[in-house]
């Protein structure tokens, strides 16, 4: 932690991918805690896996509500996990910013949180079915949060945007 928070030099320059690899995504620092940016969306994070038999057919879930699992978790708790509430919608912000819109990984960064997110679809896909699958895929709908009162205006509303993702090898899951 010490090379991540103290000014540049060789050392931390030399090992920042050593150096980032713990410190990304867990210990992340930002303003938020100071100037909250609340949510002006609303995301639904599916998942669906695959796995290809013996006999060369391929087996395709339905589709997973992810987002669902982690409201239900917050819901109706006095003291809600700040995991429960942020780990799946971190790491979507973290895809998204290192990604853009055409999901190819340019920087180890993005690798990272590729796989940071892929982890998270993969074990909780994995808790709730009992089969084995080598592959999976996510989609993001995001809605619009519509603005109330006079802040609404005349502004026209905000279409809904539908993100389907690659397809991701997986392995060691519901093994």
């Amino acid at each position: 932690m010490f090379l991540h928070v103290a000014p540049a030099n060789p050392v931390s320059q030399r090992y920042s991918p050593v150096i980032n690899s713990w410190v990304y995504p867990y210990f992340e620092q930002n303003w938020r805690l100071f100037a909250p940016d609340p949510e002006s969306v609303n995301r639904q994070i599916l998942a669906r896996t695959a796995r290809t038999d013996p006999d060369g057919s391929t087996q395709v879930s339905s589709w997973f509500d992810l987002s669902a699992v982690d409201s239900s978790a917050v819901t109706h708790q006095p003291f809600p996990s700040h995991t429960a509430q942020n780990m799946l919608r971190r790491a979507w912000a973290g895809y998204v910013d290192s990604h853009g819109g055409d999901d190819r990984a340019r920087t180890e960064r993005a690798l990272m949180m590729q796989k940071y997110l892929v982890n998270i679809a993969a074990e909780r896909s994995a808790a709730r079915d009992s089969g084995s699958f080598d592959f999976i895929q996510l989609r993001v709908v995001t809605r619009p949060i519509a603005a109330s009162g006079p802040a609404a205006g005349d502004r026209p509303p905000t279409p809904v945007e539908n993100r389907l993702l690659p397809w991701w090898k997986v392995t060691g899951h519901g093994e």
